[in-house]
């Protein structure tokens, strides 16, 4: 199912990137967007773990520098039954953590400083449980993708509204209008955020009950969540609100009204059905 619905971001996203480069540059433009979202679609397929993870500053970290980190991984992945990922983490104080990588041989789990500061040893095994569900789900190259191209097309549809407001844009046929163009660069972040809710909300709830079954306790990872929600308002994260999707929980909440389309769902419901599933495994 996830093949399926890499393939169909891909088409969708690929379709909004040409429409904008139409828009741009007509005919040529059009071309230009056709060729430029071949290689784009290549280079998301086999480096986008690679962007996201340079994005982020993150550094690769060996199990001499931080055994306790490899020494959770390592059990939480027997556990599920996967390959070790590649660790790395990022100098972040807010704390947050993500999964990328194509499938999970070529897997990589990244941290921020700050969750390894201020979440337990029980909370941190909750919150990589939950990104080792993403790649045994084979989430995490979809989500990555997604979070590349629309970065993308966001980054293009800003170029266009400032060309637009300053006369650098014309057509094959006819000059351009400004308020066309000014309305595409509106419309292309808002599209490619919508498809990137193709992603469905459920694939969170199943990577946190996936994260409370390989930590064994869904309390360490209710309690983590608790914890990195009430510093995530509190910490400022850098970063880019395209790739939100990527993370436990979103570090951009407060950036934008871009939120209304949260890839995430709420985590109170989250924490909430944490609570409910370990009250059953206590009954």
């Amino acid at each position: 199912m996830n093949t399926l619905k890499t393939a169909f971001l891909l088409t969708l996203l690929t379709g909004l990137f040409l429409i904008i480069g139409e828009m741009l540059g007509g005919r040529s433009g059009l071309m230009i967007a056709f060729f430029f979202a071949i290689i784009m679609n290549f280079g998301s397929y086999f480096f986008s773990d690679k962007i996201a993870l340079s994005m982020y500053r993150a550094k690769p970290v060996s199990k001499e520098e931080s055994p306790e980190l490899y020494e959770i991984v390592e059990f939480l992945t027997q556990r599920a039954n996967l390959p070790m990922p590649r660790l790395y983490i990022i100098p972040q104080e807010a704390p947050n953590a993500f999964a990328t990588g194509r499938n999970p041989h070529h897997a990589a789990v990244a941290v921020t400083e700050g969750a390894l500061r201020i979440l337990t040893k029980e909370e941190l095994m909750g919150v990589l449980g939950h990104e080792i569900g993403h790649i045994k789900h084979r989430d995490i190259l979809i989500s990555t993708i997604a979070s590349t191209i629309a970065g993308t097309i966001m980054f293009v549809a800003d170029m266009i509204k400032w060309a637009a407001i300053f006369g650098g844009l014309s057509r094959d046929d006819e000059d351009a209008s400004p308020v066309v163009l000014i309305a595409m660069a509106v419309i292309a972040p808002f599209a490619a955020m919508l498809i990137q809710l193709a992603i469905s909300r459920s694939r969170e709830y199943d990577a946190d009950k996936a994260g409370a079954e390989y930590s064994g306790n869904p309390l360490f990872l209710a309690n983590a969540l608790e914890k990195l929600e009430a510093y995530a308002g509190n910490i400022p994260f850098r970063g880019s609100p395209a790739t939100e999707n990527l993370f436990i929980i979103n570090p951009f909440k407060n950036k934008s009204f871009i939120n209304l389309f949260s890839t995430h769902p709420p985590i109170e419901e989250r924490i909430k059905r944490l609570h409910d599933m370990a009250y059953k495994h206590q009954a």
